[in-house]
């Protein structure tokens, strides 16, 4: 009952560049402190969520990336709220295909490359120097360059680019970054059950957000990445992950598989680690701290006419999140690209559930009378709690 209130911040959320900037300032924890939700409710079922969602805690996510978030995977879809997942290995079943199909078509891929600079003149980015795996530097010659990168790397573009440092525009990516995501395998000597595929948790460190995957439900046991496995495949993976980062490898699994453990009870006690791998992702994934929205790039740069951004760092109206966003971001970059309009063959999210549409009906009226016939001019939610 006491997250009742925070409909009223759903409801008035409706993902405008107006709406960000009201709720972008301040975090989701203290919002929802603020709309009365109990610490029980809070702790037991939103910081779970926004761990997992956001990879950082709420008290460090801007209320506004919160919304949008719910608003996307929980709001947008109830009926189909799980994710679906590829069934094998991401890389061979669909990014292995997609970079033969686009290397046919002329594309070239230079791997191993490090981008250390660029070239302007005038108003375009004119170059992209580069030094390669073996130390060769490279200057590639640009008609048009497309940043499809998270904010940790965006940040340290400009922070290494004078060129890009002079604008304005490029200067407050600056103020991006990522959190740490430590992701860890597991190779069991025996079949474990586990609840679902993929499972959401929380709660064996202070701030870390955590979810295990079933890798040989998810792959199939006829994948080549478990065929020889003699039991279950088990990844988990922790986010705002900094104090396991620097864990050595023995010590993480050993944590991985006690987490496992207390979760699933005997069906994981029994069984043991044959095998394992480790991958620590320091500042891996975007973090939309309170006031990010200001920092973050939009589709087309302002400070040059060839140059894009894409990702789920961008500001965009589609009203997707995470791997889509960045999807829709890629679509509508490549449609101005080519003179289109931005929104062709990207397909719009489906309209609101009746009562999230009857919900967000009422606060229109509502502040269409306390703007006295314009909605833009009435007060938000946010402005009577702070």
């Amino acid at each position: 009952a006491s997250a009742a209130p925070l409909v009223l911040a759903f409801s008035e959320f409706d993902d405008s560049p107006e709406a960000w900037a009201r709720y972008d300032n301040v975090s989701f924890r203290d919002l929802c402190t603020k709309l009365g939700v109990s610490r029980k409710c809070y702790e037991e079922a939103f910081e779970p969520m926004i761990l997992t969602g956001l990879f950082a805690p709420g008290a460090e996510c801007s209320a506004a990336a919160a919304l949008g978030m719910a608003y996307f995977f929980v709001l947008k879809s109830q009926n189909s709220f799980d994710v679906r997942w590829c069934r094998g290995n991401i890389g061979d079943k669909i990014f292995d295909p997609w970079v033969k199909d686009m290397e046919s078509r002329g594309v070239t891929f230079q791997t191993s490359t490090r981008v250390t600079g660029f070239g302007t003149s005038g108003d375009s980015i004119t170059s992209i120097k580069c030094r390669t795996g073996t130390g060769e530097e490279l200057a590639l010659e640009a008609e048009t360059v497309v940043f499809a990168v998270g904010a940790t790397a965006l940040n340290g573009m400009v922070r290494n680019s004078p060129q890009l440092a002079e604008h304005a525009e490029f200067r407050r990516f600056s103020n991006l970054r990522g959190t740490g995501v430590l992701a860890t395998r597991l190779y069991l000597d025996r079949m474990v059950d586990t609840p679902y595929s993929a499972n959401a948790c929380w709660g064996f460190d202070r701030g870390v957000g955590m979810t295990f995957f079933d890798i040989t439900k998810l792959h199939g046991d006829k994948d080549e990445t478990i065929a020889d496995a003699p039991g279950s495949v088990i990844e988990v993976d922790y986010y705002h992950a900094a104090t396991l980062l620097v864990m050595s490898d023995e010590d993480i699994v050993e944590k991985a598989k006690k987490d496992l453990d207390t979760m699933l009870g005997e069906t994981s006690i029994g069984a043991n680690v044959v095998d394992a791998a480790v991958v620590r992702l320091p500042q891996a994934v975007n973090w939309y701290y309170p006031g990010s929205y200001a920092d973050m790039p939009d589709m087309k740069a302002n400070a040059f006419d060839n140059t894009y951004f894409v990702g789920d760092i961008v500001r965009s109206r589609h009203g997707s999140w995470s791997q889509e966003k960045a999807y829709v971001t890629g679509l509508e970059a490549a449609n101005s690209i080519l003179g289109k309009p931005a929104d062709t063959d990207v397909i719009p999210l489906s309209a609101d559930e009746p009562h999230v549409a009857f919900g967000r009906g009422i606060v229109s009226i509502g502040k269409t009378i306390l703007g006295q016939g314009d909605p833009s001019k009435a007060p938000s939610l946010v402005d009577f709690l702070w």
